[in-house]
């Protein structure tokens, strides 16, 4: 269920790189536990447990898998991942999970819609995700997350959480877009993906397009929100783990997380990307705790406007 005043939050960290090839994102549930999110969600009158990690191997012990990077280490972590995604909705638990990079979406979405319920996901990232192994450039399986969990690519992925997609195409929402190669556009255009750019937001405002993702996803049970860093812009958030320019403000991002809270529809949230090696004094991280926040309804002043 989405969070009220006293709803009890699950903090789970999934310290993994090894779905990209730059170092530091699997440092980040260290940084942002480090900037007080704990304590962030107790101000707030929930009760909070820290769950721990999973148990993520180094991707210098890892040999790599062909066209698609470390493909059978990025499975086992997201099917333990999954596995504890499932547990956490099952106890009752508002989970929160902290990344390492975007591949491990692959595993707590899978969980959640595994506890039951037709699941809708909004996906706040300047990157689609949406590759397949032969469109990838990189064969970086963070750039792939989003395509898996509508059914799309490596099986080994795919089934994890059960046979076939973990949720539907027509239930995502992606938001904040401006970096898409040019084969995932057709693949988001054939899917049938709900997307909304920084065009979209340019032209008419952050609310009203967080309003229409509301409308998008109101005949779902339950909402996943996958929140990368890297929607906003670098020059407010420079430790994410792919940085672009030309993206949400702080007061834009604050205000997507205050309307999605008043919509009161989120019932699971990941919070990835965040790197800590090119970031500066942990800011990124801080800013990732305020936006979790204002998620879970922290207000300026509690006074009707």
């Amino acid at each position: 269920m989405p969070p009220n005043d006293r709803s009890p939050v699950g903090i789970f960290g999934v310290p993994m790189d090894l779905g990209q090839d730059r170092r530091g994102v699997d440092v980040g549930p260290s940084a942002i536990r480090y900037a007080r999110l704990e304590d962030a969600i107790g101000e707030l009158g929930h009760p909070v447990t820290d769950l721990g990690n999973a148990r993520v191997p180094i991707p210098e012990l890892v040999e790599s898998d062909g066209s698609v990077r470390h493909l059978e280490a990025v499975r086992g972590v997201c099917e333990e991942v999954a596995a504890r995604a499932e547990a956490v909705v099952s106890e009752g638990l508002f989970p929160i999970f902290l990344g390492g990079d975007h591949s491990i979406s692959i595993g707590t979405v899978s969980g959640v819609a595994a506890a039951g319920g037709r699941t809708g996901v909004i996906w706040l990232d300047a990157h689609a995700d949406f590759n397949l192994p032969e469109t990838s450039p990189s064969g970086n399986i963070h750039g792939m997350p989003l395509a898996t969990l509508t059914g799309r690519g490596p099986s080994e992925l795919v089934e994890i959480g059960g046979p076939g997609a973990s949720v539907r195409a027509e239930d995502v929402v992606l938001i904040g877009l401006r970096s898409v190669d040019l084969e995932e556009r057709d693949l988001l255009r054939e899917a049938g993906v709900r997307a909304y750019t920084m065009k979209e937001i340019d032209a008419y405002g952050v609310a009203r397009v967080v309003r229409r993702a509301m409308e998008d996803l109101s005949h779902v049970d339950r909402v996943h929100l996958s929140f990368d860093l890297d929607v906003l812009d670098p020059e407010t958030a420079p430790g994410v783990g792919t940085p672009v320019r030309g993206g949400l403000t702080y007061r834009e991002a604050h205000l997507v997380m205050e309307l999605i809270n008043e919509a009161n529809v989120v019932t699971s949230l990941d919070v990835v990307e965040v790197n800590p090696i090119l970031d500066v004094r942990n800011g990124t991280a801080a800013l990732a705790v305020e936006l979790v926040g204002s998620l879970l309804g922290r207000r300026i002043i509690d006074l009707p406007v």
